[in-house]
């Protein structure tokens, strides 16, 4: 079997989101999704939704897609589809974009399943067939007391843990942006109180500031109002380009220290940060290395009996947890949740979730082939967006 061709498909589509300028929800706000398909000349394909920004839920855009189009497909035509870590190595040693050479990789993995007839968790070797998940906010969805009777919400509905993107760039008490001025820690502090209070002592809280506390002051002045709530981890506090500061607080506090979440360069920056220790446990997801480069930051850090906890929801993750074990992989990333916003609504091009939780706060994974897309080709094409430069080639 070989690769015949890869495609790009861009179109028009909507998804509920948050506001996280004015604290409001806007349903069915307008979405550029593409669909990377992987074709082969036995007819079997793979699939990719997304690997545009945060999450498989919005397209490439058309950078990417001429990256793709342009560069990568010829170099492809004619391989195996099946030698997954020979074109994972070479992507990376030819420095292709990191969620680029993802996006091939996860549809590469689909691939695989849907020629195997197996989940992609299946294939890499299963370990459970569902996760425990979180709820996980959008950030400034309000007042410290509206987190708070979210967390009470989310837990009513099932959710076993909640975690709580806080105020970022943005002032609670007006409602307005601070660029100025990244975080907000008097409304942080009272933010994190409120919600243990809410919910009680015994409920599993974690916290990621997303990089906005500037120094390792801050950082810490927070982190020990965490640890006196008997918070689970404190995510991504600071900027994660000053990694002997990471190194400081792991020191300084007892509450695990979630990081890096969004550093560059895959499995080989996560493993840096294991040994120097600039972290308790590791993060990863499918756009940063791909379900290859997850599975082996996975591993990386079992090895140093440190968890490693998928960052983001989408299939690909999911698929990851599926094949990790608990007790290096705890949790699923369910997200991002505010009041209003209407999560669990399927996206108009595909029949099925991914993430519905049960009664037990648990996350399924999908039963179907590969990634276990079910897909809504009609809709796909009825809503077809002309992606101008990148079907022709007019300079390189």
């Amino acid at each position: 079997m070989k690769i015949s061709d890869i495609t790009i498909k861009s179109f028009r589509t909507t998804a509920d989101r948050f506001d996280t300028g004015h604290a409001r929800p806007m349903p069915d706000t307008p979405l550029m999704q593409t669909v990377l398909t992987i074709h082969t000349d036995e007819g079997v394909q793979g699939h990719y939704f997304g690997g545009g920004s945060h999450g498989d839920a919005e397209g490439l855009n058309v950078v990417d897609q001429q990256t793709i189009l342009w560069r990568i497909r010829d170099l492809l035509l004619g391989q195996d589809p099946m030698d997954r870590e020979m074109i994972w190595k070479w992507m990376w040693v030819a420095n292709v974009q990191e969620n680029v050479a993802s996006v091939i990789d996860n549809a590469l993995w689909d691939l695989a399943g849907n020629y195997a007839g197996l989940p992609v968790y299946k294939l890499m070797g299963g370990a459970r067939d569902k996760v425990k998940a979180y709820a996980s906010t959008y950030p400034n969805i309000g007042k410290p007391h509206v987190y708070a009777e979210h967390a009470l919400q989310c837990k009513n509905e099932g959710y076993i843990a909640y975690k709580i993107h806080p105020h970022y760039f943005w002032n609670p008490e007006t409602g307005t942006p601070t660029p100025g001025r990244p975080s907000n820690i008097k409304a942080d502090i009272e933010t994190i109180h409120l919600v243990r209070e809410a919910v009680g002592p015994d409920y599993v809280l974690m916290y990621d500031p997303w990089g906005t506390y500037m120094s390792l002051e801050e950082a810490i002045q927070v982190g020990r109002e965490l640890e006196k709530l008997n918070y689970y981890w404190y995510e991504h506090p600071m900027p994660e380009y000053r990694v002997e500061s990471y190194v400081r607080l792991s020191r300084e506090l007892s509450i695990p220290i979630l990081s890096p979440e969004i550093v560059a360069g895959g499995v080989f920056s996560r493993a840096e940060w294991i040994l120097r220790g600039a972290g308790d446990m590791s993060r990863i997801d499918v756009v940063r290395g791909g379900i290859t480069g997850a599975r082996k930051t996975a591993i990386v850090a079992e090895a140093y009996g440190l968890r490693c906890e998928m960052h983001m929801a989408g299939w690909g993750n999911l698929q990851v947890c599926g094949a990790t074990p608990e007790d290096t992989s705890e949790y699923y990333e369910k997200g991002l949740l505010a009041p209003g916003v209407d999560y669990d609504k399927p996206h108009p091009y595909l029949k099925n979730t991914c993430d519905r939780i049960d009664a037990e706060g648990y996350v399924h994974l999908p039963k179907g082939p590969g990634m276990g897309y079910e897909i809504e080709w009609d809709y796909i094409n009825d809503n077809l967006i002309e992606p101008n430069a990148t079907t022709k080639k007019t300079h390189w």
